[in-house]
């Protein structure tokens, strides 16, 4: 495994652009679940401080991304099954009724996000990237909620969007043929732009909760 990488810079907090760098290798797969995650080791590959690097992991822990082991130090978090269940009915219910509400007061802007949202993802299954692929999935998923004008839904949403991204990431490698990401996507977009809130949740909460993606996945964890 190559643990080199690259941190770029940018006008923000080095705390946060460490967070910035593990989440992007965690959410790549560079660093897989159960991977464990050394304070010195971090701290020399970015040339940051340890208490930058055990900042990071804070606010990483604080997302689901990491967990903390007392006396054993940090790990990215693997999902159990019981957590795989929580993420895919939890989305069912929030990204439903986000969806429900978009489609009941959609406006020419916001099928236009939604529409580039979908290409960007189409793209990304032609260029056949999986990585590029889960961060469009979940920016469509992430621009639909946005565009529900429901604040508190999008701040119970982001609480555990990357685990949400997460969970995506992991599903979308259990497709046989990626093809399918972008046809079910159409479908949802269709569904969310006609101005149908009924049809539009329904719609979102079958794509959510696609029992044999889910079955797949979960024997992945026995």
């Amino acid at each position: 495994m190559n643990d080199k990488f690259v941190l770029e810079i940018v006008p923000r907090s080095l705390d946060d652009q460490a967070a910035d760098a593990l989440r992007m290798q965690i959410l790549s797969g560079h660093f897989p679940p159960g991977f464990r995650l050394i304070e010195t080791r971090l701290a020399e590959q970015l040339n940051l401080s340890r208490g930058t690097i055990r900042a990071a992991l804070h606010q990483l822990t604080h997302e689901g991304l990491v967990t903390q082991v007392l006396h054993k130090g940090w790990t990215v978090t693997t999902l159990t099954l019981h957590d795989t269940w929580e993420l895919y009915t939890l989305r069912n219910v929030l990204e439903g009724f986000a969806a429900r509400l978009v489609a009941e007061s959609i406006s020419p802007e916001q099928i236009t996000i939604l529409n580039q949202a979908l290409q960007h993802l189409s793209d990304a299954v032609v260029e056949g990237d999986l990585k590029q692929i889960t961060d469009a999935d979940f920016s469509l998923h992430k621009a639909i909620v946005q565009c529900s004008g429901h604040q508190r839904l999008q701040d119970q949403y982001k609480l555990i969007e990357q685990q949400i991204h997460l969970y995506i990431a992991y599903c979308d490698t259990l497709f046989p043929d990626l093809t399918v990401l972008t046809v079910e996507h159409e479908q949802l977009v269709a569904a969310i732009c006609s101005g149908d809130g009924s049809l539009a949740e329904q719609t979102a909460r079958n794509h959510n909760a696609d029992g044999k993606i889910f079955t797949r996945h979960a024997q992945t964890l026995e």
